[in-house]
């Protein structure tokens, strides 16, 4: 619907339709109750938020929330207006800028909700609530100082948009025009507050940022919906977890919390055992914290964890997911290990991030029972996995683990075999060329702030702390030696690791960290025999490191790495979580704009690009990418529009 809108105009008159209708629901002369069971989000919340109740169940699928700044949005259908007035201020501040959903409970304590019931008796009670008289809200007398002194107001709008500047960096508008038209509709009134709303929502529905983020949503929810394939999965009713450090722990825990199997843990020595069974009880002492469960639940999950460093029980188990370090030699014993528990078919899954599963495979009995599973770190946290079959790996296979990767609350991806598969193949040259940067004596800071401000989450420098310098050491090599030269980074991993700097994990890389605070180890700079500076401009960074990221990316769609053009898009925002996806910028450069930039990286560049020829147009949704098939060396493709 809104991509159908020509203009701002159009855009501001659907969102006033929209209004109008609520307020003519708001406004009949007996009470409405909205019972929710699911998720309301958006214009689903601001359509229970024109009722004069709200009921919700508190089933484990019910989400509340209004996510449009995500999509580069602000809610349009009175969103801006009611929530404030219903649980205050500050609350409807944090839950509009950030579009976080709450749980029901979470939406019963902050007023969104007038119950939170099981589902069971959802419409009783929603019955019990329409015999009531329309409701008169009454406001803490905290909330009428901040609402009602313009003085409290002004304070508290300044202290957003200060915190708003600081994580956006000026790359997400939606978020400034957010705080404008909350502020406005309190200063001016409701309905003073509602045209503003719609005129400026159809303003951002026009702007290039917003396009491609529902461009990255669509495409995204697209993928959620793949098959990849027709075969029926196999019934998973426990899993087995090979290695106890922070990816198996996190593995345990998604299967455990979100699929809800028992799992297995096997590690080398029991340190690695407690180490596992401690981190997953620390998660779930968060949830029942937050009282998602209750303390006989984080009993019973516990009790579904069984861990220890032999194979007992294991032969139970219908997939076993590896995750230990990068040893082809290692991960191909555990594979004759694991077929040797049992006569049975037992999936065994590696989480390896950059080793060829054919490699993996060789001497397996059952070669078709082996396939590619690879996690981000933190496995609890990140939503993407990458699903990767080797040549024999059988559709019942591949089905299975994508069926188990979604119950564990992820979004499976199918991969080509190749090393590196896609998402650690289009990072490493990204993160090659910051290290080259560096190398170049620019500030570690410098080099971060440049791709923060371009609108990462998290600057190169950052992420080769966040992924480990071991990880990267382990992984570059294998990279050059599968697929060329253009994966060669700078000589720096050996000189770090002999100073023990693994990076986050053990407090310290490129930075130093103590709890969530981090600081630049400036001794890094002796260590690496550095003067450092500012002289090349943050423009110049953020083009240095993009570019290579996008072109492997085009390599990646010219070998069809991924099954469809879409994911090319899709899948790095899953990674970055990025406010603003490097999609985003490069859909804004035009063709000639595409020729100067190409001149100017090889310039600026540690390396030329070759492989590269002429450029031609191919659509991915509603985004264009540039397409290098043959030779002219200095030109690397990107996305551009």
């Amino acid at each position: 619907m809104l991509d159908a809108c020509t203009s701002a105009e159009e855009a501001t008159k659907l969102a006033t339709t929209g209004q109008e209708m609520f307020n003519e629901l708001s406004k009949l002369p007996f009470s409405v109750v909205a019972a929710i069971h699911g998720p309301a989000l958006g214009g689903g919340l601001e359509l229970a938020l024109a009722c004069d109740y709200r009921v919700c169940s508190d089933d484990d699928i019910t989400r509340l929330g209004l996510p449009e700044v995500q999509l580069g949005l602000l809610p349009g259908s009175g969103g801006t207006q009611r929530l404030p007035r219903l649980i205050g201020l500050m609350a409807s501040l944090d839950l509009i800028l950030t579009g976080k959903q709450v749980r029901a409970k979470k939406a019963k304590k902050l007023g969104i909700v007038d119950a939170a019931v099981p589902d069971s008796v959802l419409l009783e009670v929603a019955k019990q609530f329409a015999t009531k008289s329309k409701p008169k809200r009454k406001t803490s007398p905290k909330e009428k100082l901040i609402s009602n002194i313009s003085v409290s107001r002004k304070v508290i709008f300044d202290q957003a948009a200060k915190k708003t500047r600081a994580k956006t960096r000026g790359n997400y508008p939606a978020a400034d025009k957010i705080l404008e038209v909350m502020q406005y509709g309190l200063e001016k009134g409701f309905a003073k507050g509602l045209e503003k709303e719609a005129k400026e929502f159809g303003e951002l529905v026009m702007t290039p940022e917003s396009e491609a983020l529902r461009s990255i949503f669509f495409a995204t929810t697209e993928m959620k919906k793949e098959h990849f394939g027709d075969a029926k999965p196999r019934t998973v009713n426990q899993v087995g977890v090979l290695g106890g450090g922070l990816m198996g722990a996190g593995i345990a825990h998604v299967s455990l919390g979100k699929a809800k199997v028992p799992v297995k843990l096997k590690d080398v020595s029991e340190d690695g055992v407690l180490n596992a069974l401690s981190y997953n009880y620390k998660l779930f002492s968060k949830q029942r914290k937050r009282r998602i469960l209750s303390k006989a639940q984080l009993q019973a999950k516990m009790g579904q964890l069984r861990g220890g460093t032999d194979y007992l029980g294991f032969e139970q188990t219908q997939v076993v997911i590896e995750a230990v370090f990068e040893d082809l030699a290692l991960k191909q014993s555990m594979v004759k290990e694991v077929e040797a528990l049992s006569d049975k078919d037992i999936i065994f899954a590696s989480n390896t991030s950059s080793l060829p599963i054919h490699q993996i495979a060789e001497g397996a009995s059952k070669p078709e029972n082996v396939v590619g599973l690879h996690y981000f770190s933190p496995a609890e946290k990140m939503p993407l996995v990458e699903v990767i079959p080797h040549a024999t790996t059988s559709d019942e296979t591949v089905a299975t683990v994508v069926a188990l990767a979604r119950k564990q609350g992820k979004t499976p991806i199918v991969v080509k075999d190749s090393a590196g598969f896609y998402v650690n193949r289009i990072l490493a040259p990204y993160m090659n060329e910051a290290a080259h940067v560096l190398m170049a004596e620019q500030e570690i800071e410098h080099i971060d702030n440049a791709l923060l401000n371009f609108g990462f989450p998290v600057g190169p420098i950052t992420l080769l702390d966040e992924v480990g310098v071991d990880i990267g050491a382990k992984i570059m090599p294998i990279l050059v030696k599968e697929l060329g030269e253009r994966f060669q980074g700078p000589d720096l991993f050996d000189t770090l690791l002999n100073d023990g700097r693994k990076g986050r994990k053990v407090g310290k890389g490129f930075y130093t960290y103590k709890g969530k605070d981090k600081k630049v180890d400036k001794s890094v700079y002796g260590l690496l025999k550095l003067t450092p500076s500012k002289s090349i401009s943050e423009d110049d960074i953020a083009l240095r490191c993009v570019i290579p990221l996008l072109n492997e990316a085009v390599r990646c769609l010219d070998e069809a790495l991924l099954p469809t053009q879409e994911m090319v898009i899709s899948v790095p925002s899953l990674v970055l979580v990025s406010l603003h996806s490097p999609v985003v910028h490069s859909d804004s450069w035009i063709i000639m704009d595409w020729i100067n930039l190409s001149r100017r990286w090889v310039s600026l560049s540690s390396s030329t690009v070759k492989g590269l020829s002429h450029v031609r147009r191919c659509w991915i949704g509603r985004s264009k990418i540039a397409l290098s098939t043959k030779n002219l060396a200095g030109l690397p493709a990107f996305f551009f529009a």
